[in-house]
């Protein structure tokens, strides 16, 4: 089973998300943006009990390769609400950015699809929570935009399953003032790359609610619809746009993004036995390029 979008108990969201909802196309770019009162009900939305509820029911098994991580500039969590009334979690990285305001991410973080009536459904109350630990440590930052490429068709699909979100300041202060950040490049990368994850996963051994990391070799596979990194990590759903970090040094935490989780394979216990992450294309770079402007 694969699981691309996994919801807020670690199951999977349903197959018939099969492609994008219609929204503004800026420059190939699919925008949403968010109004003032739409951010201001996110941020009334998050309180702290119901963040940590999205680790409540039943869950994966804890991972075994995967485990507890001090936390590192840049990474936190990310939360979402569909139209249908789920709350989840993601992962996602603040990157470098004129505005000091960018995050990266999946695109299926905030890209509901469709259900299967073929009606739209829209991701809400979009926030990050930078250096999360057991509760939102360094604020809470509602998404006033968010978009993904004109190339990315949707949750089952993995090509350029990426995105970026901009964040309202929090009294003045920008998130990357606030985080830091992780660098990120477009660069080829040589196969095979030692790699640092790290996520927030949504499973019986962190519940979400803090860092994990695995530090595997990933390896690049390339075929005749996309070109994406493997490696057999376990972190379970709710790592969802976490980094992919390579030159990764400890005693900083910081490296270099050239990728983000996208999909995992489980096996009949719900144990995750792989990762994969697109590689980046022309089109993601244009799409961090613009992020300014969101």
């Amino acid at each position: 089973m694969t699981w691309k979008a996994l919801s807020a108990s670690g199951l999977v969201l349903s197959a018939a998300l099969i492609a994008a909802p219609a929204q503004a196309a800026e420059a190939g770019q699919v925008v949403t943006r968010v109004s003032e009162q739409d951010r201001g009900t996110a941020l009334a939305h998050w309180t702290p009990e119901r963040m940590k509820s999205v680790g409540d029911g039943e869950l994966p098994p804890a991972e075994q390769i995967s485990q507890p991580h001090d936390q590192v500039p840049g990474v936190g969590r990310l939360f979402m609400t569909t139209s249908t009334g789920q709350d989840h979690s993601c992962t996602a990285t603040v990157v470098p950015s004129a505005t000091r305001d960018v995050v990266f991410t999946a695109g299926h973080c905030v890209n509901g699809g469709f259900d299967r009536w073929d009606n739209p459904i829209k991701i809400l109350n979009v926030v990050f929570a930078p250096g999360y630990d057991h509760g939102a440590k360094n604020g809470v930052f509602a998404a006033r935009a968010f978009a993904w490429s004109g190339t990315y068709t949707g949750p089952t699909s993995g090509l350029d399953d990426d995105a970026v979100i901009a964040l309202d300041p929090v009294d003045g202060r920008h998130v990357q003032d606030v985080a830091g950040s992780q660098d990120v490049s477009f660069d080829t990368v040589a196969s095979p790359v030692d790699t640092t994850i790290l996520g927030y996963p949504v499973s019986q051994l962190a519940r979400g609610e803090a860092l994990l990391s695995c530090v595997r070799p990933a390896t690049l596979k390339v075929n005749s619809v996309m070109s994406a990194w493997e490696t057999d990590c376990d972190l379970a759903g709710g790592a969802s746009g976490g980094p992919w970090l390579r030159g990764f040094d400890p005693a900083t935490g910081r490296g270099t993004i050239f990728s983000v989780t996208s999909r995992g394979s489980m096996n009949g216990d719900l144990v995750t036995t792989d990762l994969s992450g697109a590689a980046f294309s022309e089109a993601v770079e244009a799409l961090y390029v613009s992020a300014d402007d969101l």
